[in-house]
């Protein structure tokens, strides 16, 4: 029996969780999800935990060059960095990604440098990544808008033939992330409409990390998340989304699924967004700091550390040069956002269409004869 799912327990809420490492590190057998890790090698571990290590280490630097006012915002993603390294490296090259604004892991697996995030979220760039040669979209900052994108994108897979072809070089799939908060949006239940109805090859990620801003996942649904796409006869799964290992063998099998051309998957992450929702936030007016402290001891990267430590895989030494790597990639990103000039506004009008377009152009006009009048200001006072 597939851990992913159609229907729904007589109680709701005895909805199972698949777990494969225990927060101390021990790591329970399962048929299915241990199938699809049979390559998973040591090193291919210690290459999730330097990942997670990496991340978090940018994390940080972000948030603290956001509040010296390097950065317009952020939005972290500490505590999340299982599911996502997890589900990035799940996928395989021809494989599509559609994020939000928050999947910092899955951007690290994809190859995406965090310099070139932080350049977006400081307004020097739109992306900065060729999304066709990443194969990944850029970052969506409005929430459910991308997953009517990713069922779009995958049903014109199909259109170009390769879905369920049988060929693992060719077959590909869409993975569509987003958060609790999104899943509550129009657009996402728009989105199962399309998938479930083309049989589109999209695989829906949510993480939830149990807070819309201030609105606990509790209120958003009374039961969990990963039983709303089975109305639409959307098989689902409810994972452990602090365990690299669960989020790698659930996302690769349901990968595996969309690209064979057996239609659509939801999985549900559990996870905890430890930071606030982003750096305009305060989670201490309404997160208690217990609820804080229990998740600290389910973390993502303690817990990978505790499971190579386990398999005698895992040293000083690599700790070691994992934590100086990390310094040495939050101090680069420093001197690099630090160095670069500020964005020029009129820009953002560029690239807002392939071709030139009347409406962008009359605003543009509009906008540098305001923003004259501040130029003319400058001079004015710099002569007297």
């Amino acid at each position: 029996m597939s851990v992913f799912r159609t229907t729904i327990p007589a109680d709701p809420h005895d909805e199972p969780m698949i777990q494969l490492l225990a927060p101390d590190g021990t790591r329970a057998p399962h048929e299915e999800l241990d199938a699809a890790l049979s390559h998973v090698t040591p090193e291919d571990m210690r290459g999730f935990y330097r990942g997670m290590v990496m991340v978090r280490a940018a994390d940080l630097e972000a948030t603290s060059l956001q509040r010296q006012g390097q950065l317009g915002l952020w939005a972290s993603a500490l505590g999340q960095e299982g599911a996502q390294i997890g589900a990035g490296h799940a996928s395989r090259p021809q494989d599509y990604f559609v994020p939000t604004y928050r999947e910092h892991g899955v951007a690290w697996a994809r190859g995406i440098e965090p310099m070139t995030l932080l350049e977006m979220f400081r307004g020097i760039s739109h992306c900065g990544w060729d999304p066709q040669q990443l194969r990944t979209h850029p970052y969506m900052i409005v929430l459910g808008a991308q997953t009517p994108h990713a069922v779009g994108y995958a049903m014109g897979l199909q259109r170009d033939g390769v879905v369920g072809t049988g060929d693992p070089g060719t077959d590909a799939a869409v993975l569509a992330l987003f958060g609790d908060g999104t899943s509550s949006e129009g657009e996402v239940s728009e989105s199962f409409t399309f998938a479930a109805s083309f049989q589109a090859p999209v695989v829906f990620l949510t993480q939830n990390n149990q807070w819309a801003i201030s609105v606990p996942t509790t209120v958003q649904s009374r039961v969990p998340l990963a039983q709303r796409s089975r109305g639409w006869g959307i098989p689902s799964v409810r994972i452990d989304g602090n365990d690299v290992l669960a989020s790698l063998a659930a996302v690769r099998i349901a990968l595996d699924a969309a690209r064979a051309g057996q239609g659509p998957r939801y999985v549900e992450a559990v996870t905890y967004r430890m930071a606030a929702h982003t750096t305009s936030d305060d989670p201490t007016r309404y997160r208690p700091a217990a609820e804080e402290e229990d998740w600290a001891r389910r973390d993502p990267i303690q817990r990978l550390r505790l499971h190579l430590q386990q398999l005698d895989e895992f040293d000083d030494a690599f700790a070691a040069r994992c934590d100086e790597e990390a310094h040495d990639l939050a101090m680069r990103l420093h001197h690099h956002i630090h160095a670069m000039p500020d964005p020029d506004p009129i820009a953002m009008f560029d690239h807002v269409y392939a071709e030139p377009h009347p409406l962008v152009a009359e605003e543009r006009a509009a906008f540098a004869e305001y923003a004259a009048q501040f130029e003319d200001d400058e001079t004015t006072e710099a002569t007297r």
